[in-house]
């Protein structure tokens, strides 16, 4: 993902993603059958049987960056076949990934306790891997060298080639795949892979010191090697406080790539006041972990008292005074506004208020962020004058969430991914780039098919997972919205879930890394499930090589 520098009120948090190399899973091996692993930087094996092999020193060289090893302290066997699984491991440590171990099984086939689950996991939300049809993934099976043709293609983010020009180039040209054609002519023109004695054979397995030849010959290009190894900045990364003790949130957060804090702790009142609830212990945290906070200042959705607000330049001014003494008190990085259920005769004042309090909060270095709903047409965004609001803050934060909403008659995605780009296409033709953050959801909703806007709920990533997981629920990747759709039974009611999980959010994330914008938003801590940390670092990961 490329992102906007956005050091413009806090200094941001850099984690610095290690490559993660588990001893458990061994290039060409399954853990526990007493084979020897060997980190990076270790001492070297001498393997005794790869001293006639072609590919001896690729071999070596990737063993010292453990990205290989042996099947044994002494054996290598490198004439053995690779199979798909083994392929997805090493693609994910030579690319600087980590494993992912998905809440929501991708294939049907395969098991959350083998060791290479995480791993094919990874290379699935990243599209770079694919099934043998919706659920079976054939994880043990050979991977033929058609199939390694378009793993290495995908892993490089590269085009595969249209022209048919492989024929040309190997006799055997007519036995490639047709699906498998393009990338073939590409991985040749890359040197990746050549064939032999004027023929490519697609059907034939992947040895282990071919492998090591086209996974070396990678690192090897020092463009790509260059790639892989810079550290990343993920540029903003926001995630909300909700329904949570401090305790609970600095927990969340740490597990997180989050490096700035949204609490809500200031509401407007009826009587023009802005309530406080500040807690000392995240002000301290934060600052001892190089986080920013930006603290919430909310209306609670009360339309009338906010066109109290609104429509008085002496009560904005009341606030925009109280806000400001909260930012220097607490010695805050910046406030995110979140005012919903405005009024559209207060698209004027709102926009008079935002321009006052950003004022304010510049002159104490601090910044501003607005919360929007995508301008696609509906009442509930009228009040916003993305344009002015867009060049007047630092930040426009795009909740792009509720695309199917709780009450709504038609059931459907919360935030299917053709919706979230089209709403972030819409953004960016009215706020620069590097103002836009693009929020997530770390929630979905249950719909019942029967009473979709009066018998449906929010339920977390957990809640769904469980569903998921259930006796009798059936799911199927929808490759349109890029979700999985959940059906099950509860009390006789026929029940359907949008999926939102590591697969579909890094979807998003990747889409998102193409448009130059600030960061990343999540609405809200606390609802997800462990791995989609991993996905979604991912997918920034991934999205920012430029091979």
């Amino acid at each position: 993902m490329k992102i906007i520098d956005a050091n413009r009120a806090f200094q941001a948090f850099h984690p610095v993603w290690k490559m993660v190399l588990s001893g458990a899973i061994l290039f060409g091996s399954v853990a526990g059958n007493g084979c020897a692993v060997n980190a990076a930087g270790a001492q070297q094996p001498t393997f005794q049987d790869t001293r006639t092999s072609y590919a001896r020193e690729a071999i070596a060289r990737l063993v010292q960056k453990g990205i290989v090893t042996g099947t044994t302290e002494y054996s290598f066997e490198p004439k053995r076949a690779v199979t798909r699984a083994e392929f997805a491991s090493f693609a994910v440590r030579l690319l600087g990934l980590k494993p992912v171990s998905n809440n929501i099984k991708p294939f049907a086939d395969l098991s959350v306790n083998a060791w290479y689950y995480g791993n094919v996991a990874a290379m699935t939300n990243l599209s770079i891997l694919e099934g043998k049809g919706q659920s079976q993934f054939q994880p043990n099976a050979s991977i033929t060298r058609e199939e390694a043709a378009a793993f290495l293609v995908r892993m490089l983010k590269q085009r595969p080639e249209a022209n048919d020009l492989i024929s040309n180039t190997y006799s055997d040209a007519a036995d490639i795949s047709s699906w498998a054609r393009p990338y073939v002519q590409k991985v040749q023109q890359l040197g990746l892979m050549r064939g032999s004695n004027g023929m490519f054979r697609p059907s034939d397995q992947v040895t282990r010191e071919e492998a090591a030849v086209m996974l070396d010959a990678i690192l090897q290009n020092s463009t790509w090697a260059a790639q892989i190894q810079r550290k990343q900045d993920h540029g903003i990364q926001l995630g909300w406080q909700y329904n949570s003790s401090a305790a609970e949130f600095i927990r969340q957060v740490e597990q997180s790539p989050v490096n700035t804090v949204v609490p809500r702790w200031f509401f407007l009142n009826k009587d023009m006041n802005v309530s406080d609830h500040a807690n000392a212990t995240l002000i301290s945290w934060a600052s001892a972990s190089g986080r920013a906070i930006w603290p919430m200042l909310g209306n609670r959705s009360n339309k009338e008292m906010t066109h109290q607000m609104l429509s008085s330049s002496v009560n904005r001014e009341a606030v925009v005074s109280q806000v400001s003494a909260f930012v220097k008190k607490y010695k805050l990085g910046g406030i995110n506004v979140d005012f919903e259920n405005v009024d559209p005769v207060d698209r004027e004042g709102f926009t008079a208020f935002v321009t006052s309090l950003t004022k304010s909060l510049h002159a104490l270095g601090a910044v501003v962020s607005v919360d929007v709903s995508p301008n696609l047409g509906s009442d509930w965004t009228e009040a916003f004058d993305y344009v002015k609001l867009g060049a007047i803050s630092d930040y426009m934060v795009l909740m792009s969430y509720e695309e199917h909403w709780n009450g709504d008659p038609k059931p459907g995605s919360v935030a299917s991914l053709p919706w979230v780009e089209r709403a972030l296409t819409k953004m960016l033709s009215e706020v620069e780039g590097a103002k836009a953050i693009l929020a997530l959801p770390l929630y979905t909703r249950d719909w019942s098919t029967v009473n979709p806007a009066g018998a449906s709920w929010d339920i977390t990533l957990g809640e769904q997972g469980i569903r998921a997981a259930a006796s009798g629920s059936l799911r199927h990747w929808d490759s349109r919205l890029n979700q999985y759709v959940i059906n099950y039974t509860s009390s006789s009611v026929a029940r359907e879930i949008w999926a939102e999980e590591s697969r579909s959010l890094s979807a998003k994330v990747l889409m998102s890394g193409q448009q130059n914008i600030a960061g990343l938003a999540y609405w809200y801590m606390g609802g997800e499930t462990a791995d989609v940390w991993n996905a979604i670092t991912n997918a920034m990961r991934f999205e920012s090589y430029r091979f």
